[in-house]
């Protein structure tokens, strides 16, 4: 075999070869193209199924959760109002205003009774013992946060 036919008989085989990579190549597009998206949307499915919650609570209908509830949420609110707007003058006693906690100074305010002591604080009270603002100076507060407020200062004189 001379040189001049192996190079011609290397460069068909060479040129075989890549028409081959070439065939394969787009056939591997042409069906791998078509189940990417399939796979991806099948991946995403199964995945979302795995990770779901096995199993959920529902507090609605139970009648102790129903009652819990609110109730925790009030004392947070009334503890959260009672830090940004009451304690100035109720941790200290300013202006004779009850201090949190002494039962003896919150006493004859708890006999009144809770509709009393909202009013005196929602509309503002001056008496022989002291004097409370509307709202303890705080007109941004909205009635049912001064109430919650009143009800955690309350609970803590009892």
């Amino acid at each position: 075999m001379s040189d001049r036919e192996f190079v011609k008989y290397f460069s068909s085989m060479i040129a075989a070869l890549v028409a081959l990579a070439v065939v394969l190549f787009v056939i591997a597009q042409v069906v791998g193209g078509k189940s990417k998206t399939t796979t991806a949307q099948a991946d995403a499915k199964s995945v979302a199924e795995r990770i779901k919650p096995v199993g959920e609570v529902t507090v609605a209908g139970n009648a102790v959760m129903d009652a819990l509830i609110p109730v925790a949420q009030a004392a947070d609110k009334g503890k959260s109002v009672y830090d940004q707007a009451c304690q100035a003058c109720h941790a200290a006693g300013v202006a004779g205003a009850p201090k949190l906690g002494d039962k003896a100074a919150w006493k004859d305010r708890i006999a009144q009774g809770n509709d009393k002591l909202y009013e005196h604080s929602l509309k503002g009270f001056q008496g022989k013992k002291g004097v409370m603002p509307p709202k303890g100076g705080f007109a941004n507060l909205s009635d049912a946060d001064v109430k919650a407020a009143v009800d955690y200062m309350v609970s803590k004189a009892k």
